[in-house]
């Protein structure tokens, strides 16, 4: 259940809920996860608006895009890695109606650490995650 945040600068998205949930979308496919609501519910994405003055490149420019996300440990291969980076970057400039904001797409995969993944209040390791949604879909 991936959690997923975007920070751009203010105004260049217009349908922020929209591409939200496309962001979630596009992560759980790529994860290959159940359309099931322990899924559906808590992979989510955030967009965060800054205003121009606070960020900017090492050349002083404020109009690129970073995304964050964060999975648990060992839920993407390569591949899935690949072709994530590669939506994630297409959605966030077809949001902002901006071809040229790929070269400005900056996606930041990370990996919790197992035990280090909280949904209502548990700790879940890679296992233990494995092993709710077996019984959800009745397969433990």
């Amino acid at each position: 259940m991936p959690m997923i945040d975007i920070y751009a600068p203010k105004g260049l998205i217009a349908d922020r809920h929209q591409l939200a949930q496309d962001l979630a979308r596009t992560i759980m496919r790529w994860e290959q996860v159940p359309e099931i609501p322990f899924f559906l519910d808590n992979t989510a994405a955030f967009v965060h608006e800054l205003d121009a003055e606070g960020f900017s490149t090492a050349a002083g420019a404020s109009g690129s895009v970073r995304v964050q996300v964060t999975t648990n440990a060992g839920a993407l291969n390569r591949d899935q890695q690949l072709g994530v980076v590669q939506d994630i970057t297409a959605l966030i400039a077809d949001a902002a109606g901006d071809p040229t904001l790929t070269e400005r797409t900056w996606v930041a995969l990370g990996e919790a650490v197992p035990g280090g993944w909280g949904i209502a209040g548990h700790a879940y390791t890679n296992e233990e995650i494995v092993q709710h949604v077996r019984a959800l879909l009745g397969k433990a």
